[in-house]
């Protein structure tokens, strides 16, 4: 995985507003069926991952371990996040290419 691109189309799809950003945000999306990828950071709170692994198993939405909570957040021009959702199709699959990419299993998680 490069996660120089994985950082750099994360921030572009933020420009374009297609990034939600933030637990309850993230969660809103998901439930709502808006969310094509979620991020976790990885130094996020157990309860957190769990909370997020099941919703997105649920819900069926592909979901990865990514980065700590200040670097994620600054990939994307905001302050320390510990998970991001994003709501446009064409972003997330772009970066799920990249967060697969040289790396079998990358901590990731599938909702599929």
């Amino acid at each position: 995985m490069d996660s120089a691109k994985v950082s750099g189309m994360l921030g572009l799809a933020a420009r374009a507003g297609k990034i939600a950003s933030g637990e309850f945000s993230t969660e809103k999306m998901v439930k709502s069926h808006r969310a094509y990828l979620v991020i976790v950071a990885e130094d996020a709170s157990e309860n957190t991952k769990k909370m997020f692994r099941n919703m997105c198993a649920h819900y069926k939405v592909p979901f990865y371990y990514f980065s700590d909570k200040e670097t994620l957040g600054h990939m994307i021009g905001r302050e320390m996040r510990t998970s991001v959702a994003i709501i446009e199709e064409g972003f997330a699959r772009a970066v799920e290419r990249q967060l697969n990419q040289g790396d079998n299993n990358g901590g990731n998680e599938h909702g599929e």
